[in-house]
């Protein structure tokens, strides 16, 4: 056990896809934090060594592997190497994502569409294929995918992503059918606007396009939300650790919208 009473996930390893930055770096270090081993995952490797590093840095366990999602035989080398070295693989976080061009459907080409779907739904979905078999040796485990609002409701941009991040929400149901009998546990986390680098671009994009400055635009969204502004990534990142932790243990094929009281409305 942690100070602090920290200590929940004291021993587990988990897989953090997409935790170079933003809501998968918050993750990877509050999992670590409650004594966890945060693999971190990702293309960039510089920026992997660093997270890995800060969680070593404040007293965690963590290593990096670079992992582009959609790359099926990286997946499993990954997966393999991080089960022999430690035993076992108790949580997946599926949170590998990118957005997509912002544009109606029908102006989309389809290799922009499928390339959002390839990391997006594919990238889960392999993960989660070669994590499974693990989780089956070890008895028991937690995985979790980051979906978003808009994997439950609608909005008139990114179309391709809001399409993916629905197929996670059902994912992870299906999952949670499938796997109840091995005790692992599959769960979606739907945040709402959180301010990461995806959301920053977002607003940078809009400010040019409809020359408006970025400090407006980011005011307006604070406004939307009846909770008076957006979140931060480590809002999403507790709401993880609840779901992998035991707290969670009678929590399977649920959605946590963590968004403010956006989609209240």
């Amino acid at each position: 056990m942690k100070e602090n009473g920290k200590g929940r996930l004291e021993g587990r390893t988990a897989i953090v896809t997409g935790s170079t930055y933003g809501i998968g770096e918050a993750i990877a270090k509050v999992l670590a934090d409650e004594g966890a081993i945060s693999i971190i995952t990702g293309r960039t490797e510089e920026e992997g060594e660093r997270v890995a590093s800060e969680i070593r840095s404040a007293g965690g366990a963590a290593e990096y592997h670079p992992l582009d999602v959609t790359d099926e035989k990286r997946v499993e080398v990954v997966v393999r190497a991080v089960y022999e070295r430690y035993g076992s693989i108790d949580i997946l976080v599926n949170n590998a994502g990118i957005s997509g061009p912002n544009k109606p459907i029908h102006e989309y080409a389809r290799e922009e569409w499928e390339k959002v779907f390839d990391v997006n739904v594919t990238g889960a979905f392999l993960c989660t294929k070669y994590v499974v078999p693990y989780m089956k040796k070890s008895e028991g485990g937690n995985i979790v995918y980051i979906s978003s609002i808009y994997g439950i409701v609608g909005a008139s941009d990114v179309p391709a992503y809001h399409a993916t991040k629905a197929a996670n929400r059902i994912m992870a149901k299906t999952g949670a059918l499938f796997y109840a009998k091995d005790n692992i546990r599959v769960n979606s986390v739907h945040p709402g606007f959180i301010w990461t680098p995806m959301v920053e671009d977002f607003l940078k994009e809009q400010s040019e396009k409809l020359d408006v400055p970025a400090e407006d635009l980011r005011a307006e969204l604070d406004s939307i939300h009846p909770i008076g502004h957006i979140g931060e990534p480590n809002d999403i990142a507790y709401g993880v650790l609840y779901l992998v932790s035991d707290e969670a243990k009678f929590v399977t094929g649920s959605e946590l919208i963590i968004d403010g009281g956006y989609t209240t409305r």
